[in-house]
This record gives structure tokens, sequence and C-alpha cells, in this order.
């Protein structure tokens, strides 16, 4: 059954690829040389494959960059292209010439494209900070309020590397908080980046009293194992929750849960069995599923990432489908789920219709001045 499906799946993306090639060679036919025709056939077939290279061949900069970039075209083209197509079909309707509209469809197109992923770029390496205030009916620490800042989906890689983790770490200190939390999703397939990037040393530098703690998401299997990995990233003072529930003080419980994808990991009732859930209890789950076991086993936030809200527009419209909260707050009962759209990007490095961010968390609890007063 996968073998069909994945044959299925290479003969739509060889028919996409061959539409976008189509396109380009009746544009420039009129102008441009046999040879450079040529040049133009091999390097698209190249390109095209390069999306499956980039994954095979674990440790090369050189594929990832170009594999990502040619998604990020081929994202945009598959978008662009039928809406061209319609626009020159429709203007056969008038007496313009022909030869006139084939010649400036082009050019738009390209220029479409070009400031497309100029602004799609933008959105995926200038960060923004989303701000949620939320409530906690338990008795919490002291001064009953609580800063969390979240980073989810930073895909770490040869295109998230080591400026955009430098400038996360400068971000998560500015905002001065109690805990971080990262749920999921910190490499990108590829733990050789994280390695050669220093990343680990990078985010050593982060300044929480009460720690940094990350589960890992999907991509985080990546081909090797994964407690290699989980060791890598606790050097850096980031502490992995693998299916484990801790203790923070005398008053709050963090859970960490292996990815949804992963057969096995633990029910979350075996995980929460000696939870006492009198007092907070805070969760990282990569994706955000399972809302109702999560509120009935006593979880009072749920902090996610992993489903980019899109990414690329209009991929925002799947994901809201697909998840019950594919982006924001989302409270059920006692439970509070927040989802972020992610720091990094899977995949080619632009975002359009979502953009990269850190999320900020400021939870008040029941023994607050603020609710006192």
């Amino acid at each position: 059954m996968f073998i069909i499906i994945g044959l299925l799946f290479l003969a739509l993306y060889a028919l996409i690829v061959f539409y976008i090639g189509w396109s380009g060679w009746t544009w420039m036919k009129p102008a441009v040389s046999r040879r450079f025709r040529l040049f133009y056939t091999v390097a698209l077939v190249f390109l095209a494959c390069s999306l499956f290279l980039s994954r095979m061949v674990e440790g090369s900069a050189i594929l990832s960059v170009i594999g990502s970039y040619w998604l990020a075209l081929f994202s945009l083209l598959i978008m662009l292209l039928p809406l061209v197509h319609l626009t020159v079909w429709l203007t056969r309707l008038t007496r313009l010439p022909r030869h006139s509209i084939q010649k400036w469809s082009g050019i738009a197109t390209l220029i479409l494209l070009a400031g497309l992923l100029g602004y799609g770029s933008f959105n995926a390496y200038s960060p923004t900070v989303r701000s949620y205030d939320i409530h906690i009916d338990k008795v919490g620490p002291e001064n009953g309020e609580l800063h969390i800042v979240m980073a989810s989906d930073m895909h770490f890689s040869y295109l998230s590397g080591k400026n955009h983790a430098e400038r996360m770490v400068e971000e998560i200190n500015a905002l001065e908080p109690d805990i971080v939390l990262f749920p999921g999703d910190i490499v990108d397939d590829d733990i050789v980046p994280y390695k050669d990037k220093g990343i680990g040393d990078i985010l050593s530098e982060i300044e929480a009293p009460l720690g940094v703690f990350a589960s890992l998401g999907n991509h985080d299997r990546f081909k090797g194992e994964t407690e290699e990995l989980i060791g890598l990233i606790e050097e850096s003072g980031v502490r992995v929750l693998y299916d484990e529930t801790i203790q923070i003080g005398d008053w709050l419980t963090l859970v960490g849960r292996k990815d949804y994808s992963d057969t096995k990991r633990a029910e979350l009732s075996s995980l929460t069995e000696d939870v006492d859930r009198s007092r907070p209890v805070i969760m990282l789950e990569h994706q955000p599923v399972e809302f109702d076991i999560t509120k009935d086993q006593g979880i009072d936030l749920m902090v996610s990432g992993h489903t980019h809200h899109g990414q690329i527009a209009p991929g925002h419209l799947i994901t809201d489908r697909l998840f019950e909260n594919d982006w924001g707050h989302l409270q059920k009962g006692s439970l509070h789920s927040i989802v972020s759209s992610g720091y990094g990007f899977w995949g080619p490095p632009i975002r359009i219709g979502s953009r990269a961010e850190i999320v900020s968390i400021h939870v008040r609890f029941s023994n607050s001045e603020s609710k006192r007063n």
C-alpha cells in the first residue's frame, strides 16, 4: 500500500515539475538558443531531484540549500502559474497582441516570484513575539505568576543556523522568562549542522531561573540514535523530557511526551499516574492532538508546534482542518492549548501567511496578587 502511495506521489510530482518546465520552455523558446534550452532542461531535472537527494545524503550543505530553495520555487509556482495561464487565456478574448502577452506574462511571473520570495524570507527570518495571558485556577508560586517563553520548530539546519539561533537566544533573554519550553523539532532530520554550527553552545546562553526544557518532534527522529541527540541537547543545559514527568520546586509538574508519530510512546495516563493534579501541570506535546484525553488527565497547559500555521498560504486552510487548534490559544474546560507557528521553517526558508515567532505566556494562578486585587 505504501509503495503504491509513494509511486502515485512521485507521478504527481513529476507531472507538476513537467508543467513548470513546460511553462518556462514555452515562454523563453523564441528568445534563447538551443544550447541554453538544453541547459534549462538538465538544470530543472537536477533541481527536481535535489529535493530527495538532500534528504538522502546526510550532512550535505549544498544539496540541503539547493533542495530547500527549489521547494520554495516549486511551492510558489504551483500557485502562480495557473493564475498566469488563466489570465493569458482570458486575454485571447481581446485584441491584444498574443506575442506581447506571452512576453509580459513571463516577466510578470518572475517579478511576482521574486517579490514573494523576498516577502516570505522576511517572514521566516524576522521573528515576532506573540503574547498570551492565561489563568490557571490552582495555587502557583509565591507571587502567583509565571512567565513562560516557548519556541517550537526551530529546525536548526544549514539555512536555520547560527545567526537564527543567536537571534532566538537574544530575544528569549530580553523577555526575562521564568522558564523556557521547546516542544519539539529542534533539528531538521540531520544532526550534523547542529553540531557543526555550535547550536548547543548558543542555547547554553539562555537565562531562565526555573530552567530550559524540551520535548522531541517528528523531525528530531534523524538517521541515528535518539539518545545521541538528547545527549547533545542536554549538554547545552536543556533538559529533554522524553516521555517523562518531573517536579519543579514543590508546586509545578512538567510532562514531556514523545512525538505522536512514535508508536512506542507511553499513554498519558501512565505518565500522570503519580502526579498531584491539585498543583499546576504543564505539558510539552509537539503535535497539538488528543485534547480530550489531555483535559481528562488534568493537564492545565499544553504547548505545541508542528503545524507551522501552514507556513505557506493556503497551507493554513489544511492545518485548520487537520487540527482542532492549529495556531494560537484554545481553552477546553480547564485545559489551555497554545500552538506556535514555529521559530524556524521546514524546507523552503519562506513564510507566506505565517511568520516566525517566539511565544510569551503570562500565567496567573489563583494566588496571584493581581487576582486578589
